[in-house]
């Protein structure tokens, strides 16, 4: 059975999954069109949601903060400019990362230690790490439904309990 921390990751491939299909419905304009929001455009909320993907990664393949901090500066570069197509496919490039290293990882409970300039020293688990990951996207997909809203057009429904009706229709 599958370890907690790869069933959230996989209901975060899902959930945006869902929001990348649903972009491709509306408009081609509302994706880098400008809103006062927590984000200027729909394209920098994923943008962001990409790069902290790859941060998070660094950090969970034990990546020194130097690499981790210059894996976020090359992939804020990579996306700058992207259309909504690219960055799905980065975005999948990135998931294939993410499910490589779970397929090499037998221990999701395992201790690890961060360090960080700012924060300081915590010890905690790489199954906590992941759901870093996944309550991040969570966090900022809210911000995009409420910017679609606010552009004119209806968002996507990505609620967990959906994910497990949509994995159990399949099953």
């Amino acid at each position: 059975m599958k370890h907690q921390a790869i069933l959230s990751y996989d209901y975060h491939l899902w959930a945006n999954n869902k929001f990348f299909g649903h972009l491709k419905e509306l408009p081609d304009e509302i994706y880098s069109q400008e809103i006062e929001s927590v984000f200027p455009s729909i394209a920098e909320t994923l943008s962001h949601i990409y790069v902290t993907d790859t941060i998070w990664l660094g950090v969970i393949l034990e990546d020194n903060f130097d690499q981790v901090r210059a894996s976020g500066v090359k992939a804020a570069e990579a996306t700058k400019g992207k259309n909504l197509e690219d960055l799905e496919d980065m975005f999948k490039e990135l998931s294939e990362r993410y499910k490589a290293f779970f397929n090499s990882e037998d221990d999701f409970d395992r201790p690890m230690v961060l360090e960080h300039p700012h924060y300081g020293r915590l010890e905690t688990q790489l199954s906590n790490l992941v759901q870093q990951v996944v309550n991040h996207g969570t966090y900022h997909r809210g911000n995009l439904t409420a910017m679609i809203r606010q552009l004119g057009h209806p968002s996507v429904p990505t609620d967990y309990i959906l994910y497990l009706y949509d994995k159990n229709a399949k099953n």
